[in-house]
């Protein structure tokens, strides 16, 4: 698979933490798709977990960051963080389309399906489509088919991607954590170092 133009791919995500799921996900993507690179930005406020207890975005932020370090083609971006108010992926996406350094640029929106096909209560959902290529991206538990369920011009923008699986979730992992299990190979050593530094996800 060849393209003409510059593509560029964006994996949004709470990241709480931040686990070998999402760099997965963003490897199969970049190979896939042939992206320069993929940003990640985690999310400032998730409107969607209004009143759940969240790690503060600077420590989310930072540990993105670390995770993604030795990766040249991975960089974290602080646009959601460093926004005022409810975090949006239509507001993410009308910010970096409109940045001159992107111009001409392809975006590939690089999410899992679970997410994916919750996308019609997402803020000007069709308008998300427009500006970029969705990439639905397989999860444990969930199947392609089922964006069937989805409006034709909605399932119509949206590429399946099969990943191999890993069974791990931010949730999972925090459940994990406050239980006193180990989070050993699920997230990357700097991560787990860091989450036991701070002390994070113990209660």
């Amino acid at each position: 698979m060849s393209y003409s133009k510059r593509r560029i791919g964006i994996m949004g995500g709470t990241f709480d933490p931040i686990h070998n799921g999402h760099l997965l996900a963003a490897e199969e993507a970049r190979a896939a798709f042939e992206l320069s690179e993929v940003i990640f930005i985690p999310t400032g406020r998730p409107p969607h977990k209004s009143g759940k207890k969240i790690t503060c975005a600077e420590d989310r932020c930072l540990m993105a960051e670390l995770a993604t370090v030795d990766c040249p083609y991975f960089k974290v971006s602080r646009i959601e963080i460093n926004r005022e108010g409810s975090s949006y992926t239509i507001d993410t996406l009308r910010e970096v389309t409109a940045d001159p350094e992107y111009t001409g640029v392809q975006f590939y929106f690089i999410t899992g399906l679970d997410a994916i096909l919750g996308i019609m209560t997402w803020k000007n959902a069709h308008e998300v489509t427009k500006l970029c290529k969705l990439v639905a991206v397989s999860r444990y538990g969930y199947t392609h088919e089922r964006m069937n369920e989805l409006p034709d011009d909605i399932r119509d923008k949206i590429i399946p991607l099969e990943i191999p699986l890993l069974a791990i979730s931010s949730t999972e992992l925090r459940d994990r954590i406050k239980r006193g299990r180990s989070i050993k190979f699920m997230v990357p050593s700097s991560i787990e170092q860091f989450i036991i530094k701070k002390q994070l996800y113990k209660d």
